[in-house]
């Protein structure tokens, strides 16, 4: 399967934590579960027009839930927290949020 840039990268993360990192150039986006971290780099570097140093990646499982006699499972997410080089500007979405 073919991944785009918009594809790939499917919602930021709002967060106290990920809004405190922000101040170390450290954004953190939802992103595709068969997405890698040279990937999530090129699509991040691609959208908000930013230079990307390094991608850290984290696997959620979905969590089990249940409604009376009815079992089912949140779907599995991945997490990757990316930080910009020190001559990289913002990104420009989260600058109203801080």
């Amino acid at each position: 399967m073919k991944l785009t840039s918009h594809d790939i990268i499917r919602k930021p993360v709002i967060t106290e934590k990920s809004m405190s990192s922000m101040a170390e150039k450290k954004y953190t986006f939802i992103v595709h579960v068969d997405a890698n971290k040279s990937q999530i780099k090129r699509a991040v570097e691609e959208v908000f027009n930013v230079k990307v140093e390094d991608v850290n990646t984290i696997n959620g499982l979905g969590k089990m839930k249940r409604q009376g006699v009815h079992v089912g499972k949140r779907p599995d997410y991945k997490k990757a927290i990316v930080k910009l080089t020190e001559e990289s500007t913002g990104i420009e979405f989260f600058d109203g949020m801080q």
